[in-house]
């Protein structure tokens, strides 16, 4: 080493130890931040969150949920998807009106993708056998065909004119609901608030759909358990099927086993099909699905009880990002199908 080389490194010596002490100090600091964790009710279920701030940002994470609730909750007579519902076509420049819209889109293109399997038009089936089981008094075909006239996605469209934007319908009679990917759109739009604040680590859970990041507060990855499909299940009991590792990723499950009906001896399915109008007869009984986006893991995995087992498949074929862990019925016997990328995930 000649002597111009050893100047350089004597002069490079002290940036070296000041980024090795200015590191160090940085994992001390990230170790020691604590986790916050609030929960509470929105959205007709409850929300769990978790996550390493040296603040607690409730107040603003259940204020982001409150503008999904204005934008897409039913129960809500002035969110937007109320107003669109009960005949008005012009959608709000605002958060709430840009967060609809952003569902709105997103319902339609994995409608297309699913062949109509995932509708957000099908609520007025859901309701109609859902009450017809409960009263006894299942809904008859005639009744099964008229409601069929105004159920189907492409009976609505979204237009833009005049700065304007707005919800076309062909029949008037066509009602919008986003409950199955308005719960994973929440959790999306709380993780993407606590990205904005730097956050790494962190658990967003609202009702059971799922977003992680980083590491638990026992420094170790975020672990989710799958029930296993049973009775005790649909009561909030029974055991675990598997234990996933979800970190970076976002989590959402359907069954069919939580909601079901029994009426002369036989088991109906509480998924409607939008193109038949009637309970599913799949065999698939619990669809998890693993997506970068919850609003995404929520909507397919609601695709994969009206499509089977073998069209789960095809679709995920066609969407490498997807990952899928499927339980069926196998002729009384439970079977497990997963996607061969999610072979490394499973913990159990």
């Amino acid at each position: 080493m000649d002597l111009k080389q050893k100047k350089r490194l004597i002069w490079q010596l002290p940036f070296l130890v000041l980024l090795i002490v200015g590191t160090i100090l940085i994992i001390r600091q990230q170790q020691n931040m604590p986790y916050q964790k609030c929960s509470g009710p929105i959205f007709g279920t409850i929300y769990n969150i978790t996550y390493q701030y040296d603040e607690d940002l409730q107040k603003e994470l259940v204020e982001k949920m409150n503008e999904v609730d204005r934008a897409l909750s039913m129960f809500n007579e002035k969110s937007v998807i109320s107003k669109i519902n009960k005949g008005e076509h012009n959608i709000p420049k605002s958060t709430e009106g840009d967060m609809f819209v952003e569902v709105y889109e997103l319902a339609q293109k994995i409608s297309v993708d699913t062949d109509g399997a995932f509708d957000i038009t099908v609520a007025p089936l859901v309701n109609a056998w859902g009450f017809g089981f409960k009263n006894g008094d299942m809904p008859t075909e005639e009744q099964v065909d008229s409601m069929l006239q105004f159920i189907g996605y492409e009976k609505v469209s979204y237009f833009t004119e005049r700065g304007g934007r707005g919800i076309n319908k062909r029949d008037p009679r066509v009602m919008l609901d986003c409950s199955a990917i308005a719960k994973g759109y929440g959790v999306d739009v709380v993780a993407r608030l606590l990205r904005e604040k730097g956050i790494k680590n962190y658990l967003v859970e609202i009702g059971g759909e799922i977003s992680t990041s980083g590491i638990s507060e026992k420094r170790l990855p975020w672990k989710i358990g799958v029930t296993k499909p049973s009775e005790d299940a649909a009561e909030g009991g029974g055991e675990l099927q598997t234990i996933i590792n979800v970190t970076d990723k976002c989590m959402a499950t359907s069954g069919n086993y939580r909601n079901f009906y029994y009426k002369g001896g036989r088991r109906y399915a509480h998924t409607i099909d939008p193109k038949t109008g009637h309970p599913v007869q799949h065999n698939i009984l619990s669809a998890t699905v693993l997506a970068n986006q919850c609003a995404l893991a929520d909507a397919y995995a609601t695709s994969f009880m009206v499509m089977g087992l073998d069209g789960a498949k095809k679709i995920l074929e066609k969407h490498p990002d997807l990952m899928a862990y499927l339980i069926y019925d196998d002729h009384g016997k439970t079977g497990v199908w997963y996607s061969p990328s999610m072979k490394d995930k499973i913990l159990k």
